[in-house]
C-alpha cells in the first residue's frame, strides 16, 4: 500500500511530497487513458454511457462482469469494441444448449504419430473472454468457467494451465424469463464481480443510432475502424494503480454496514457475503480513478453498490410474489444506511 503508518516511520516532508506528486501523475495518466477509451468506444456504442462506465470499472478492478439485457441492445458490440481498444487477445463463445465443457476449456487428444497426448487449448486461454448468452447453456456447461474465473487457470487431464494476464470474463445473458434460458448456478454468479443491466436507449440516442445506420453511414459501426487506446501492459498497470488508492476507515465501515444490512433486511431471504464488501471496495476505487481521484468517497460506494449486490442477494418468496424488484430493496437500504460525511 502507498499509505503507511507515518507514526512508526515518518518520511521527510520532501520525500512524502514527491511520492504524492508521483501518485497524482499516475492517477492523471490513468484518468486520461480511460477517458480516451470511452471516447473511442462511443464511436460505435451509441448512448448507454453508464453501462460503458460500469464495464470499465470491472476491467480496472480486475473483476468479471455479467451484462443482462434483451437481444439487440448492443451487449456483444460493447465487449468487442473494448477488446479492440485494448489490443488484447479476445475470444468469443456462443453458448448453446448443446455446448460441451470441453468446447470451452479445451481437451487432450492422442497424436498417433508421436504416440502422446497433445493439449488442444480452448477459447478460455485469452485476455478478454466474451461468453455470449451464457444462460442458453445448461449448468454443467456453465460450470466449466468456475475454475478459470476464480484461479485464472484450467485443469485438463490433471495438468494446470494458466489463462491470460489480465483475464476477464464478460458474459451476456438474456432475462431469465426468456424462453430457452437456464438460471446461472449460485457458485458461478458469485464469481461475477458485478451485474450490469442494459436497457433500451434514450429517445435521442435511439434516433442517433437509427439515423447513422439508415443514411448510408453504417460503417460508423465498423469495429475494425477503432484505434487501440491502451495495451495489455497498460491494463495491468491500471489495475495495480487502482489497488493502491486509499480508502478512509469511515468509508470502509460504511461499506461493511451496507453489506451486513442485506443479511437481516425485511424482504431479503439471503444476504451478501464478505466477498461483496471486497468487491464494493475494489469497484469504488476504480470509480475514483475514473473521476481522477486518489481516494474513495461515499459517493463512489453508492455508485457501485447496486451493481455489486443485485446478483448476490435473494428476495423472500413474499417479495417475489408481490413483484418487488431486487434493485428496489437495495435502493431502500442505500437510502436508510447513513453515509459518513465527506
Amino acid at each position: 500500500m502507498l499509505t503507511d503508518d507515518s507514526s512508526h516511520n515518518p518520511e521527510p516532508p520532501e520525500e512524502a511530497q514527491a511520492i504524492d506528486e508521483a501518485l497524482q501523475a499516475q492517477i492523471q495518466w490513468g484518468h486520461q487513458k480511460t477517458q480516451d477509451m470511452q471516447t473511442e468506444i462511443n464511436k460505435v456504442f451509441i448512448g448507454q454511457q453508464q453501462v460503458l462506465k460500469q464495464v470499465l470499472i470491472g476491467l480496472l478492478s480486475a473483476g468479471h462482469v455479467l451484462i443482462e439485457g434483451l437481444p439487440g441492445l448492443g451487449k456483444t458490440l460493447l465487449v468487442r469494441a473494448m477488446a479492440k481498444c485494448i489490443g488484447s487477445d479476445f475470444s468469443r463463445i456462443q453458448f448453446t444448449p448443446d455446448l460441451m465443457p470441453s468446447d470451452i476449456t479445451g481437451h487432450a487428444i492422442y497424436d498417433m504419430n508421436s504416440k502422446q497426448f497433445q493439449m488442444r487449448k480452448g477459447p478460455v486461454f485469452t485476455n478478454l473472454l466474451l461468453a455470449d448468452e451464457i444462460n442458453r447453456a445448461p449448468a454443467k456447461t456453465q460450470a466449466a468457467l468456475l475454475e478459470v474465473m476464480q484461479e485464472k487457470q484450467v485443469t485438463i487431464e490433471g495438468e494446470s494451465y494458466a489463462a491470460g494476464n489480465p483475464f476477464m470474463v464478460l458474459a451476456t445473458q438474456n432475462p431469465i424469463e426468456q424462453e430457452g434460458t437456464y438460471p446461472l448456478p449460485e457458485a458461478e454468479l458469485d464469481r461475477f464481480m458485478m451485474k450490469v443491466i442494459i436497457d433500451y436507449p434514450e429517445l435521442e440516442e435511439e434516433k442517433m443510432l437509427v439515423k447513422l445506420v439508415t443514411d448510408g453511414r453504417a460503417e460508423s459501426f465498423n469495429i475494425d475502424s477503432l484505434t487501440q487506446q491502451m495495451s495489455v501492459e497498460d491494463v495491468i498497470k491500471l489495475q495495480s494503480l487502482v489497488s493502491h488508492l486509499s480508502i478512509d476507515d469511515t468509508v470502509l465501515d460504511y461499506v461493511i454496514r451496507l453489506v451486513r444490512a442485506t443479511r437481516d433486511w425485511a424482504g431479503i431471504a439471503k444476504g451478501a457475503s464478505p466477498r461483496a464488501s471486497i468487491s464494493i471496495v475494489r469497484a469504488a476505487k476504480a470509480h475514483a480513478l475514473l473521476n481522477g481521484n486518489s481516494f474513495v468517497t461515499p459517493d463512489d460506494v453508492k455508485t457501485v453498490a447496486l451493481m455489486i449486490l443485485r446478483h448476490r442477494v435473494m428476495l423472500s418468496t413474499d417479495m417475489e410474489i408481490e413483484g418487488v424488484k431486487t434493485d428496489e430493496v437495495l435502493l431502500n437500504i442505500l437510502d436508510h444506511i447513513e453515509a459518513p460525511r465527506q
